[in-house]
């Protein structure tokens, strides 16, 4: 993802490589970024720097940006809660709150960018005529992370209770009878949780982090937490599938029933 918002944005792009994996590297110079080696470097020439990476490393990865004295605007569009972006943005004199909607941004119409905070406007610019749907989200820092888990907490939360609930099925040997109900009356959920196995076992170990954000927005508005705690235990279990391809669904339910 970071690679592609990168790719659309406008100016000079730069990236840190330091401690970044061959991969990594690959999609940075496919994107045309500037390698500047390391993140003091990155400190010292940026007037943006945008944070994506996965949520449970989003604060440690602002921790040290701002240990090095950045005084830029810093952009973090990660998959946090409100409460984790506000957080963050005490580090620094100008922030702007984002959230991403969507795949790696290739094609237009796909992918929207969310930001919120008195700066959101100038840096949605960024992306003016790209790929990027850049969209201003009104009431200030939160915002934008506040669509994002919206948004994430049905979709990831509903990926997650249909895989768990084949597994259930499964495992009380009553699977058969159960899609053949759903073909009667949800004829869709078949479809959508061999879709849940097949897009999101690889990125699962993302996702747990992602879910306890998600967990962490409804507890702190004083709603239940226990629809991203549980989605969070999900994806945890299906985190032995790191960046495997073509996962298959009888190895997704294994995995959710494996207590080793």
């Amino acid at each position: 993802m970071g690679a592609s918002l990168a790719a659309a944005c406008s100016g000079e792009r730069l990236w840190c490589s330091e401690g970044r994996s061959p991969a990594t590297r690959a999609r940075a110079e496919a994107a045309g970024l500037v390698d500047v080696a390391s993140l003091d470097d990155l400190v010292q020439r940026a007037d943006v720097i945008v944070s994506v990476c996965p949520p449970a490393s989003a604060a440690a990865v602002a921790s040290s940006v701002a240990a090095l004295g950045y005084d830029g605007t810093y952009v973090d569009v990660n998959a946090v809660a409100p409460a984790t972006s506000r957080d963050i943005g005490t580090r620094f004199a100008r922030y702007v709150d984002g959230g991403v909607v969507g795949p790696p941004a290739r094609t237009a119409g796909t992918t929207r960018l969310y930001l919120s905070g008195p700066e959101a406007a100038e840096i949605a610019e960024l992306w003016a005529g790209s790929v990027v749907d850049a969209r201003v989200v009104e009431g200030g820092v939160g915002a934008a992370s506040a669509v994002k888990v919206c948004f994430a907490a049905w979709t990831k939360g509903t990926a997650a209770l249909l895989l768990a609930i084949r597994a259930l099925a499964r495992t009380e040997g009553v699977e058969p009878a159960l899609l053949a109900e759903w073909a009667m009356s949800q004829p869709d959920l078949e479809v959508q949780s061999q879709r849940a196995a097949a897009n999101n076992a690889a990125k699962a170990w993302r996702f747990a982090g992602e879910l306890e954000e998600i967990a962490d927005s409804f507890a702190a508005c004083g709603l239940p937490d226990g629809f991203g705690r549980a989605a969070s235990d999900v994806y945890e279990r299906l985190g032995r599938f790191q960046n495997t391809p073509d996962v298959t669904l009888d190895a997704v339910l294994a995995a959710l029933t494996d207590s080793s």
